[in-house]
């Protein structure tokens, strides 16, 4: 479980497709601080576990299903990319809940500039829409963020420069995309309402 607030920018130092899976190294001294074997780190806002471990850099194992859903695949030896590392019990919940499991990736539709801030306009695909409320929490690129403003097809976050400059949405173009993470008490409310709030005994 993470909260959404990036400790670092990490760097991609391998990364060996397996397959349909991969292998991925990333340096990072500060998650690299007090983590052990095992230990989940959101990489971009996708958790991983690590398997092994140097003083600054630890490697992670990377399924199908995080190839599928993420923009894991698209990542370089030398690409910067968000960490958190994993919230601990009596943490200050500066963000809000996010569990590092992705739904799906969104691309930068437009950037607004402002005089010290941005507004960066994200696509949203119909299945996730239901999901995202306007003043609402995402995560984009394991960033918790409030939504700004949202459509049918499209949502927007204000950046403020702290968050431009301690994260890599700051570096975001037109074209780019984000690993996208709704807020889980959406989902999970989307979820019974299918089953028109009907609860097993």
């Amino acid at each position: 479980m993470f909260t959404g607030i990036i400790e670092e920018l990490g760097t991609i130092v391998r990364w060996e497709a397996r397959g349909d899976a991969g292998r991925l190294t990333v340096r990072g001294p500060l998650a690299m601080s007090d983590a052990k074997h095992g230990d989940s780190i959101a990489v971009d806002g996708v958790c991983l576990t690590v398997v092994e471990q140097g003083p600054d850099w630890f490697t992670a194992d990377v399924m199908a299903e995080t190839l599928r859903m993420t923009t894991v695949g698209q990542w370089l030896e030398g690409d910067a990319v968000n960490l958190e590392r994993a919230a601990a019990v009596g943490d200050r919940l500066g963000g809000h809940i996010v569990q590092g499991h992705v739904d799906g990736t969104a691309r930068v539709l437009e950037i607004r500039p402002g005089s010290a801030w941005r507004v960066l306009r994200f696509s949203l695909d119909a299945e996730h829409a239901p999901l995202v409320v306007e003043k609402g929490s995402i995560a984009l690129d394991g960033a918790s963020l409030t939504v700004s403003a949202v459509g049918d097809d499209w949502l927007e976050v204000s950046l403020i420069p702290e968050t431009l400059e301690r994260t890599t949405l700051g570096r975001k173009e037109v074209g780019d995309s984000a690993n996208l993470e709704t807020d889980i008490l959406a989902r999970h409310v989307a979820r019974l309402a299918r089953f028109d709030g009907r609860i097993p005994a």
